[in-house]
């Protein structure tokens, strides 16, 4: 392999998409190894670490909104991106720079052991299998963490939240070395290949970036995870924080605003405002709010602070209305799919008007279960079937063969994802409303091809 003269900031996000062609998942030994040859970045920075299945973006938004209402300087690392890969690293809510995304990335480029790295492809082939530093590369997650970690140490934050991007144990940002909370969304069946073919097992995963003595926030989601979360945190002497749906109640929605009241540890009984039509999100907020409060301990975030926080919140492809009455969520396994179709059947009652779907998902998902609840639901009267771009997309045939379970399932099937979403708005009924999910792909092909900001 030989060492390129990359100059652009084109040619850098080029080379990334290649990464996955040549590279496989490091150890987290390596991982920890290279962040130390870049001089420990992460030790510059207090970070949030936030682990889980369904609900981790949201999450880092609230918590970045109410801190950034506080006054805090904030950089998030979050993935995957849906338009633009510097979608990824936020500082203080804005996009990074296309020159600091090109610095970033040459200070990770240079930073490798080229002299090491074989040129002939037998040779390339052993590099890739062993597991000595010394023929380490970077794969493309793990090149981006260090480039946020390089990024965000050059900012005067006061904190970084890091969004897992896989499981937890052996994520890559489980390699920083200190870390002031560890937040656990929900958890559910969901890359079973990697993480386990049960809660318990995907649950120990997540339950990997506790860390010895740091306090840890989850949702109370069941009792197989909840057990696993508590009994690690008792092994590592990490104090204990959960959520649970008694903890929040709904109270109102309203021109696709949801009002819900929380119990907090440090200010009572708090009322606060969601601007979304996703009532999932309740879980999310309450959860963020409650690591907030564990993380400051009512010292200097005010509870005015945390209901201007949650109410400014905005998180792209959740359950976003990108055209008028056109919403888009990045539900893309069972559980985001139950929970997708539960805010579509309350929101069907607050409009009263008909609803369409345009759907599609990845290969390596386990999409069947998906598919059946959305046919079993009843809840759209049209549902067009559409093939993304990537290369990981599921095909139209296969899609076709299980929705055919379904006879009373109205669908059309469309070669690309922008025909699909012509078709629907095109023949569209007045008040109708218009969803897009099952995948977070889909979301971006969609933005895109509307050149949406």
């Amino acid at each position: 392999m030989k060492k390129q003269n990359i100059t652009t900031f084109e040619e850098a996000v080029n080379y990334l998409y290649d990464v996955p062609r040549f590279t496989k998942k490091n150890t987290l030994e390596d991982t920890k190894a290279y962040l130390h040859r870049l001089g420990n970045p992460d030790t510059k920075m207090k970070i949030i670490h936030v682990a889980g299945t369904n609900g981790k973006g949201s999450v880092c938004a609230y918590l970045r909104n109410i801190l950034e209402a506080a006054g805090k300087r904030v950089a998030v690392f979050t993935s995957p991106h849906l338009v633009d890969i510097r979608e990824r690293f936020l500082v203080n809510g804005q996009m990074i720079e296309k020159q600091t995304f090109l610095d970033a990335f040459l200070q990770t480029y240079d930073s490798l052991d080229w002299t090491s790295l074989k040129e002939n492809k037998a040779e390339q082939a052993d590099c890739q299998a062993s597991t000595s530093p010394s023929f380490y590369h970077p794969t493309f997650f793990e090149y981006l963490f260090f480039m946020a970690m390089i990024i965000f140490s050059k900012e005067d934050i006061d904190y970084c939240i890091l969004e897992t991007g896989l499981g937890g144990r052996l994520d890559a940002t489980n390699a920083v070395s200190k870390k002031e909370l560890s937040v656990i969304t929900r958890i559910s069946l969901d890359h079973v290949e990697y993480l386990g073919n049960t809660v318990t097992q995907i649950a120990g995963e997540k339950a990997g970036i506790m860390q010895a003595g740091v306090p840890v926030v989850f949702l109370d989601g069941g009792q197989e995870a909840t057990a696993v979360f508590v009994e690690k945190a008792a092994e590592l002497g990490s104090p204990v924080y959960m959520v649970s749906k008694s903890d929040y109640a709904f109270q109102n929605f309203k021109n696709k605003i949801i009002d819900f009241s929380l119990h907090t540890r440090y200010y009572g009984y708090v009322s606060l405002t969601l601007h979304t039509i996703a009532r999932y999100q309740m879980e999310n907020a309450a959860l963020a709010v409650r690591a907030i409060e564990v993380l400051d301990e009512g010292r200097t975030i005010t509870k005015e602070a945390i209901c201007q926080g949650i109410s400014a919140c905005k998180w792209a492809g959740r359950m976003e209305e990108i055209l008028p009455e056109v919403f888009v969520d990045g539900a893309h396994n069972e559980d985001g799919i139950r929970a997708f179709l539960e805010t579509v059947r309350e929101d069907g009652i607050q409009s009263g008007g008909s609803r369409s779907l345009l759907f599609s998902v990845v290969s390596d998902k386990d999409y069947a279960p998906m598919i059946r609840g959305v046919a079993e639901s009843g809840l759209f009267e049209r549902i067009a079937i559409a093939h993304m771009r990537t290369g990981r997309a599921a095909s139209l045939d296969s899609l076709q063969e299980l929705f055919e379970a379904y006879p009373s399932c109205n669908y059309s099937l469309h070669t690309k994802v922008d025909t699909a979403l012509q078709f629907l708005l095109g023949s569209r009924k007045e008040s109708e409303r218009i969803y897009i999910a099952g995948s977070l792909y889909l979301v971006g092909e969609i933005k895109e091809s509307l050149d949406y900001d």
